[in-house]
């Protein structure tokens, strides 16, 4: 294969959720120069782009890597399918829409531990709100009484459109009735720093559309001169300069693309926003991990960084599911022709209907026991069920209350297998490892059962599937949570951040790779722990910051 070589300012490599933002952030500027790659292909695909379409998108080549896992001993020795975005917006492509933060408590913690006070909350809810598009800002929505605290925690005219629901089932109206029965209040927004109570999750679409970051921030900044797609091209590895020994230079990447090896070179920076899988992977590829696991694999050592694809942390979620007597649920609507038939109609005619829903509608944010100081577990629920991830719904009325621990004390890890970058890492989470977790898990499925034991579910004379009610002590609950136990796609933690003296941090307060220069990472990997919630929407604030510190020529040469 012949080299070519190419020069920009920026290099961003991937073309997800964070990488997105970064694209047009940095292009602003009309006298840098950005190039933006991505493996994967055009966000074309039709399903895409219509909200259940993730059924088509998720262990599919053409918009996913397919990753695996190893075997877990928490999971009693299975291995999970482990979707990532392969495709323009990444996981915004193909995940469940849901527009959450987290909690206040998770950046003022991010804070304590990098010492930086750019991420405590106040600071992070201002970068929120500098790309969001709320519905309730709306010219033609009715504020109501508290105008002030919308505006407050709200903004509108950003890039990042946030909608309510176009479907609702009165099946989970019930379901948020008996979660108040059981104590657990209502909410009417999950975004102002705490998230405790029941509603309906609000949801990045517009108009009835998956809104991904590809339409919200690349496609308008594609026509500017100065920012340059490649699509369909794999990041091998990165180059460095080692001429300093003590402090490597990154000068660029090389790449695969078209059938040639081509070298594109950065005047500034490289920022690495390929996840919390692809960052830690390509960096290992590149020189910059665990020697020892390096040198195992034959690759020359830039940096010693045993942090890298370490911490990996992810929320494990246990799917309940309850069959119930006379409820309308998804299960029975596509039993017939005729149905699947009205389902498309409804959706063609008015953008609404299950074809519009994400993957989970309610959502309910509480403790797994009185002694949790904070609320430390998130239900995902929905008016389906079906026995695994690809297969079909059950033909009898049923609703899956998925159940996550939002802190999980589990910690996995990232490594390369071979020098091979076409070859797939090896991904361990290692969930379930520790006796907190563990707890929390038969705690959390008692939890789900005090719910449906509530009066407003009683005329459904719900029967319990899953876990099944056989399992009652601690020990029987927590071994069938190995069984049921999945992954809801919220991997982190795999390129922390942290302060200057953390032998583990492999990025300083700034996303500034430690003892490199010229090399960022703004993925969802920099996450010291994860937030109490789902992980897209936090990924877009970090690179709105991480955008602003570029931009305002905070060098990744030295530390501030």
């Amino acid at each position: 294969m012949s080299k070519v070589t190419h020069r920009f300012d920026y290099i961003i490599v991937g073309a997800g959720s964070a990488g997105c933002l970064l694209a047009k952030r940095l292009s602003e500027d009309p006298n840098v120069s950005v190039l933006l790659i991505e493996a994967g292909g055009r966000d074309s695909y039709p399903w895409i782009h219509i909200p259940v379409g993730y059924l088509y998108c998720i262990d599919n080549p053409r918009t996913d890597w397919r990753f695996r896992t190893q075997p877990a001993a928490g999971l009693n020795g299975r291995s999970l399918l482990y979707p990532r975005g392969r495709t323009l917006g990444g996981c915004s492509s193909i995940n469940g829409m849901i527009y959450m933060r987290g909690q206040a408590r998770d950046y003022d913690h991010w804070a304590e531990i990098t010492g930086d006070d750019s991420w405590r909350w106040e600071s992070c809810l201002e970068d929120f709100r500098r790309h969001e598009d709320h519905y309730r800002l709306d010219d033609h929505h009715p504020h109501g009484d508290d105008d002030e605290q919308l505006q407050r925690f709200h903004a509108h005219g950003g890039e990042w459109r946030v909608e309510k629901q176009r479907y609702r089932w009165p099946i989970l109206d019930e379901f948020a009735a008996a979660a108040r029965a059981a104590g657990i209040p209502a909410t009417d927004d999950f975004n102002r720093g705490c998230n405790e109570g029941v509603d309906y999750f609000e949801v990045n679409q517009r108009s009835g559309w998956r809104w991904n970051t590809s339409r919200a921030f690349l496609r308008k900044a594609l026509k500017r001169p100065n920012l340059t797609l490649w699509h369909s091209t794999l990041v091998e590895r990165l180059e460095f300069d080692t001429s300093n020994a003590e402090k490597p230079r990154c000068t660029g990447v090389r790449v695969s693309r078209q059938g040639r090896s081509m070298v594109a070179e950065a005047n500034r920076e490289v920022i690495l926003s390929a996840g919390a899988i692809g960052s830690p992977h390509l960096l290992q590829l590149s020189g910059i991990g665990p020697r020892e696991l390096l040198e195992r694999h034959g690759i020359e050592v830039v940096k010693d960084a045993p942090g890298v694809g370490e911490n990996l942390q992810d929320h494990l979620q246990l799917r309940a599911v309850y069959r119930l007597d006379g409820a309308r649920t998804l299960n029975t609507m596509v039993q017939s022709w005729w149905g699947k038939a009205a389902i498309a109609l409804h959706y063609l005619a008015r953008r609404s209907g299950p074809m519009s829903m994400a993957p989970s509608q309610l959502g309910i944010f509480t403790r797994s026991s009185d002694s949790q100081p904070h609320p430390n577990l998130e239900f995902h629920v929905q008016p389906l069920s079906l026995e695994a991830f690809g297969q079909p719904l059950h033909d009898f009325p049923a609703i899956t209350a998925s159940v996550c621990n939002l802190n999980p004390t589990s910690r996995g890890t990232v490594r390369l297998r071979s020098a091979d970058p076409r070859a797939a890492p090896d991904i361990s989470p290692n969930y379930l490892a520790t006796t907190e977790d563990r707890k929390v898990a038969a705690d959390s499925l008692r939890v789900v059962r005090r719910i449906i034991e509530q009066s407003p579910l009683a005329h459904y004379h719900p029967e319990e599937l899953k876990p099944g009610a056989a399992a009652q002590s601690d020990e029987e609950l927590q071994q069938v949570a190995g069984d049921i136990g999945t992954t809801i796609f919220h991997p982190v933690g795999t390129t922390a951040m942290g302060a200057m003296n953390d032998p583990m941090a492999v990025v300083d307060s700034r996303l500034r790779v430690q003892g490199v220069d010229s090399l960022r990472v703004v993925d969802a990997g920099v996450m010291p722990t994860i937030v109490s919630g789902n992980t897209n929407s936090p990924t877009l604030m970090i690179a709105e910051k991480a955008a602003a510190w570029v931009r305002q020529g905070v060098s990744s040469r030295g530390h501030d």
